[in-house]
């Protein structure tokens, strides 16, 4: 099976230029170095094009990727997608040299305790196609990722094959050769083993599509800047909010609303406190996040419950496209 899967498995160098100012401002040389390295999977193939699934915090902040075969050719790779949230990337390379590719499991069908095993490139091309096995320690685990849109949470796969750096972006494989989830990050702590952390094949195959047709992924928003109430003084929830009771300390306080966005034209209004969104009670601004990015879509209309001045007003927003310049 591994022999199999090898020519499917790739590696991949981030490299970054930087600028040698010997003599001051507009001076010197450029030279690049690489910032980092990781793994990838060949998922596509057509007569001219191969694409490559990876992390998004592989290929981040490259000003050039290269890509290394299972037989040791080097071609550089064009990003075609990535997505920060979800920690996915997709790279295009020429098809000449690509023999095969692999191809998906159903994640839902997994179980704990089941065999697995994860291929790539620990600490770089000095070790590719490294092998490591395991099984699937944990189903639907849920970690807090942070990231240049704010933290987030990850749906995730736990398994115990070890994942070291420069594993990132390569495979999880099932019995069947299949890849079930994408390798993200492993827990690096004291006394800590054998905590790896997956992508899962069924969240992974509908991000790859949209950074396939659209080079992003498209996400509502709401256009308001949040603080999580556990971080609003109690005074000034009580003199300020107007708020009491059970009411304190929960939900998210609205510091700031947006101009023309769906939260502004609902009617909120800054120092309102959101608790809960599209019917999910709301403690956190990563659960404002989740809710979002998980269970709405671009154009869903939703209701949006606040507290202002202590009395519960609900809302109706249509949601809108998240743009570069907005978060939530």
């Amino acid at each position: 099976m591994v022999e199999d899967l090898e020519p499917t498995i790739v590696g991949i160098s981030n490299i970054q230029t930087s600028q040698n100012n010997t003599f001051g401002t507009g001076g010197g040389s450029s030279s690049e170095s690489e910032s980092g390295t990781g793994s990838g999977v060949i998922f596509k193939k057509d007569s001219n094009k191969a694409y490559i699934i990876t992390n998004n915090h592989v290929v981040e902040g490259a000003n050039k990727l290269t890509v290394t075969l299972y037989n040791g050719e080097t071609e550089t790779a064009k990003l075609v997608g990535s997505d920060t949230i979800t920690d996915l990337a997709v790279l295009e390379i020429s098809s000449k040299n690509v023999k095969k590719v692999a191809s998906f499991g159903d994640s839902s069908q997994l179980r704990t305790g089941e065999k697995v095993i994860a291929i790539g490139n620990p600490l770089g091309q000095q070790f590719s196609g490294t092998v490591t096995q395991g099984i699937i320690s944990g189903l639907n685990r849920t970690i807090d990722v942070d990231t240049t849109q704010g933290t987030v949470e990850m749906n995730v796969l736990q398994t115990d094959a070890a994942i070291n750096p420069g594993n990132s972006g390569g495979p999880l494989i099932n019995a069947s050769g299949q890849v079930i989830g994408i390798n993200s990050l492993k827990v690096s702590e004291s006394g800590v083993e054998s905590l790896g952390f997956a992508i899962p094949s069924n969240d992974v195959e509908p991000i790859v599509d949209q950074l396939l047709q659209n080079g992003k992924v498209d996400r509502p928003f709401l256009g308001v800047q949040m603080i999580d109430m556990s971080q609003v003084p109690e005074t000034y929830q009580e003199n300020t909010l107007g708020l009491f009771g059970d009411q304190l300390g929960k939900g998210v306080y609205v510091k700031e609303v947006q101009a023309n966005s769906p939260a502004e034209k609902a009617g909120i209004k800054s120092e309102d406190v959101i608790v809960k969104l599209n019917g999910k009670d709301v403690e956190s601004s990563a659960d404002i996040r989740q809710i979002l990015y998980k269970d709405l879509k671009v154009g869903d209309k939703t209701t949006i419950q606040v507290l202002r001045k202590g009395k519960t007003k609900t809302l109706n927003a249509t949601l809108t496209k998240q743009t570069e310049s907005s978060s939530s």
